[in-house]
């Protein structure tokens, strides 16, 4: 089936740049979609069509911008070529990708279900890489482009309780943080954005919201899109939003592994 753009009564001609931005039916996908729809065209992927469609019409009416909807289920191995393929057939470009799409589960490893599991590293390991390789053949050749990829503090560090998560976010740090520096002089960025607790439905998903590192306090998705939206375009490789995280984040280059492991742990248990 196809589905149409949404175009609100204030576009012109010129084309803007488009970002592409997958996970956008919510949480921190939602709230970038918002802070760049006054300064890009959008095509917003997520499984939720009916959602998409609705945050489309908002940001059309509120911007006049063209906001094109695909949508899509990452857990399928197939969804990226598809996605590309969409946007071939609707004459698109792709001048920033923004890989935020991801989940996380709680609880030991040996008794989580193995299907969880391998979907999340399908999500926020397998389409997030294969997003970034159909995305950047035609950035390097325009010599112009900027990549998102949204990490997490859970991948500085060993994370019992949700070991699979921070593992994945883990990748995600390597990853970004090795194609920057592969493509420095290219003309494309990349950027890899690392929040820390956030209020979203990615943690009411994953069942976080009982942890101590919830009780410690949280950001909103608002305020980290902000941060990592303007870190982006200033072409910064790495942004830990907060400073509370920040701080967490070094802190744990200089600890004994075992004791980053414990506390990590620790943070993560459930309180009343």
């Amino acid at each position: 089936m196809v589905i149409p753009a949404y175009a609100g009564a204030l576009n012109t001609a010129a084309r803007r740049s488009t970002a592409l931005i997958t996970g956008a039916s919510s949480g921190i996908g939602l709230a970038l979609a918002r802070q760049m729809a006054p300064d890009f065209d959008l095509a917003l992927t997520a499984r939720n069509q009916a959602r998409l469609e609705e945050i489309a019409r908002e940001l059309t009416q509120a911007h006049g911008n063209l906001v094109h909807v695909i949508p899509a289920d990452l857990l399928r191995p197939e969804a990226p070529d598809q996605i590309f393929a969409e946007i071939a057939r609707r004459d698109l470009r792709v001048d920033v990708l923004v890989n935020n799409a991801g989940f996380g589960s709680y609880g030991p490893f040996a008794e989580n279900r193995f299907q969880d599991e391998a979907g999340m590293i399908q999500v926020n390991i397998s389409a997030l890489t294969h997003l970034t390789k159909l995305a950047l053949p035609q950035m390097l050749e325009r010599k112009s482009g900027r990549i998102m990829n949204v990490a997490s503090t859970a991948g500085f560090q060993p994370g019992p309780l949700m070991a699979v998560y921070y593992a994945t976010k883990a990748y995600v740090i390597s990853f970004s943080e090795a194609i920057a520096n592969e493509l420095q002089g290219s003309g494309v960025t990349v950027t890899c954005l690392c929040p820390g607790a956030t209020e979203s439905e990615f943690a009411r998903r994953a069942d976080m919201e009982k942890s101590r590192l919830f009780k410690m306090g949280k950001m909103t998705s608002e305020d980290v899109a902000r941060e990592g939206y303007r870190a982006m375009m200033q072409g910064k490789t790495l942004i830990i939003t907060g400073m509370r995280n920040k701080l967490m984040a070094e802190s744990v280059r200089f600890a004994p592994r075992k004791m980053v492991a414990a506390i990590a742990r620790r943070v993560q248990e459930r309180v009343d």
